[in-house]
């Protein structure tokens, strides 16, 4: 791939979606786009890239940032947040003294719906303990595609079963003739999907008690991590809690969390 071809293609990524391309990634687009740029008549990504430059087009520019963007998901991925999200997280946001027994959630970035899905489990476990207690998951992801895969939850043998406990599996999941499985309604009716870039406004989602964001930072640069925290702390109740990847770094220039003591990768809103 030509230098200016990956520098015009890394400046719309980057725009669009936020994701920060290093020199050494050039393969990932050549991987991931000749595909596209064959399916619309190009011969090759420099044809695509000068077809854009000519006339943008944006049905063709989406489906170039979807592709580019990783769906890497499964089923009570790494375990611990859920297990703190309802031994710690949970119990503690349930104390505040409030008005109102309700609690609203939001899987940002969620892919294919797994992470959501497995919050509305978690919750279901819990049983009692939340008796009296409404709950509201919202999820969303930039992703046309992942997200309509997402609402339909059905999920192949692989995807199932990684990660997932077979007793789990069993309860929430019905077994499809094509050995795929489904996930039932009693769980699949409590998450609401949407379309949302992180990088746009998402005022219109409302407040919320805790935000997801787990394993996305990691693709943005610094400014775009600030800029992102900064938007999901404006949308967060007080005392609310943001969750990120326990390997991810939380770009917060005005201190507006502080860290949870005892669960790596959570921040508490001051």
């Amino acid at each position: 791939m030509q230098t200016q071809d990956f520098q015009y293609l890394s400046a719309i990524l980057k725009q669009r979606s936020g994701l920060a391309l290093t020199d050494d990634k050039a393969y990932l687009i050549e991987s991931r786009l000749l595909p596209i740029a064959r399916s619309q008549g190009f011969a090759d990504i420099a044809q695509l890239c000068n077809s854009l430059r000519l006339k943008p087009n944006e049905s063709l520019l989406s489906e170039i940032t979807e592709a580019m963007t990783t769906n890497e998901s499964s089923f009570y991925r790494d375990i611990k947040p859920y297990e703190a999200f309802r031994n710690i997280v949970l119990p503690m946001l349930m104390a505040r003294p409030l008005n109102s027994k309700n609690m609203r959630i939001w899987s940002a970035a969620c892919s294919t719906g797994q992470e959501p899905y497995t919050i509305s489990m978690c919750i279901k476990e819990e049983g009692a303990k939340l008796a009296g207690w409404n709950f509201e998951i919202i999820a969303s992801d930039l992703a046309k595609k992942v997200v309509e895969k997402a609402k339909e939850g059905i999920y192949s043998q692989f995807e199932a079963q990684r990660g997932l406990p077979i007793q789990i599996l069993m309860k929430y999941f019905s077994s499809l003739p094509d050995t795929s499985w489904q996930i039932k309604d009693s769980i699949r009716s409590t998450v609401q999907f949407k379309i949302q870039n992180l990088l746009t406004d998402y005022g219109l989602l409302g407040k919320f008690d805790i935000v997801f964001c787990r394993n996305v930072l990691i693709y943005f640069d610094e400014p775009t991590k600030a800029q992102v925290t900064e938007k999901m702390a404006r949308c967060l109740t007080p005392g609310g809690i943001l969750i990120i990847g326990a390997t991810e770094s939380l770009i917060d220039p005005r201190g507006i969390f502080e860290p949870m003591e005892n669960f790596r990768g959570a921040y508490k809103l001051k």
